[in-house]
Order: C-alpha cells, then structure tokens, then sequence
C-alpha cells in the first residue's frame, strides 16, 4: 500500500492523477453528480443475460444536492473527482467508518479499482441501517488505498463500459451475454447427446 508521501510523488510522476484530498494513506472520495437510484419492485426478476432486463430496475440520473436513502434501498452514485492511476497501480475502496457504524456501505463487494483507470468511479450507496439516510452531495464518504502490483503490467485500456459520470448501472450483459449464450447452447447440445 502506498503512503500519502508515496502517493504524492506518484502524482508529480504522472502515474496517479487525482485533484481531490487524501485523508491519511489514502484517497478521500466524495460524492459527485449524477446519482441513480435502483427502482426495482418487490418481486420483480432481472435477466442478467438481457441488458434491458438490468436497465429497468434504474431510475433515471439526477443531478442532486441532497438525497435521502431509504433502509434497504440502494442508489448508484459518481465520485466527484476523476481518478486516473498507471498500469502498475491498482486501488481498494474502503466506506468511512463513521457512515458504517450509521448502515451506509459504499461499494457492496466491489472494491477494486483496476490499474490503468481512467474516469470517474461509481460507488454503490446500500443503506443497510433503520434509519433513512440523508446523503448531499460533496460529503466523503470512502476511500481508496493505493497499492503497487507486482510482475510485468499490461498496457493500460479504457473501460469499455464505466468511467464517464452518464448512466451508472450495471453493462454485465453487454459485456457477457454472448459469452453467456454460448454457454447455454453449449450446454444444451451436450444434454442433447446425453438423451
């Protein structure tokens, strides 16, 4: 894990750029513009093979000042700073322990920032405390530790999906659906021979 003084001079190097503050050994992320709150209603069954099946569950993005998250309900939100980091660096964001200890989680088991990012991170906002949480935009609410890879790197790509602060949700079938469908038909020629 990199320190703040070793961030620093990542920085100056060009292998990290980041306008934002650092709150100890790490980046303090705050919340930026759009927000985009997840809909979905009880009940209600996403494909995760049909991108129109994710997109629905989506409002649409909001520009906000403040935000009030629900128990149980989740929103996706854009950091209000752009992270670019170099192919041998790769970052793990962290939800602030003060919004913690309220119910906020920040990244639901994605933490990981991919060496060579290059944009805006969205974090997943879960309220998963009693109370409604009244989130405004600009609060810190996490962090990113900035650790170094080891071993030959590969050359930095773009995400195709992610990065810009437009629509934040889910592109899994866009990038796996084919993949996906392959599967499936490879499954049903193989209990076709089986019969």
């Amino acid at each position: 894990m990199l320190t703040a003084g070793e961030i620093a001079v990542q920085i100056r190097r060009g292998e990290i750029a980041w306008p934002g503050e650092l709150r100890g050994d790490a980046l303090l992320l705050r919340l930026g513009s759009p927000i985009q709150p997840l809909t979905a209603t009880a009940g209600q069954v996403v494909d995760l093979a049909n991108q129109d099946s994710i997109d629905a569950i989506y409002d649409q993005p909001q520009c906000w000042d403040s935000f009030d998250l629900a128990p149980g309900c989740m929103a996706l939100c854009a950091v209000g700073q752009p992270l670019r980091l170099g192919t041998s660096l790769a970052a793990c964001i962290g939800t602030l322990s003060h919004l913690a200890r309220v119910g906020l989680a920040t990244h639901i088991t994605s933490p990981w920032v991919m060496p060579g990012w290059d944009g805006h991170l969205t974090l997943e906002l879960l309220n998963v405390g009693p109370a409604i949480l009244r989130l405004r935009r600009g609060m810190p609410v996490a962090r990113a530790l900035v650790l170094r890879m080891s071993g030959a790197v590969r050359e930095a790509l773009p995400h195709p999906h992610y990065g810009e602060p437009g629509h934040l949700g889910s592109r899994y079938a866009t990038e796996f659906a084919d993949q996906m469908n392959d599967q499936a038909a490879a499954l049903n020629g193989a209990a076709g021979t089986e019969a």
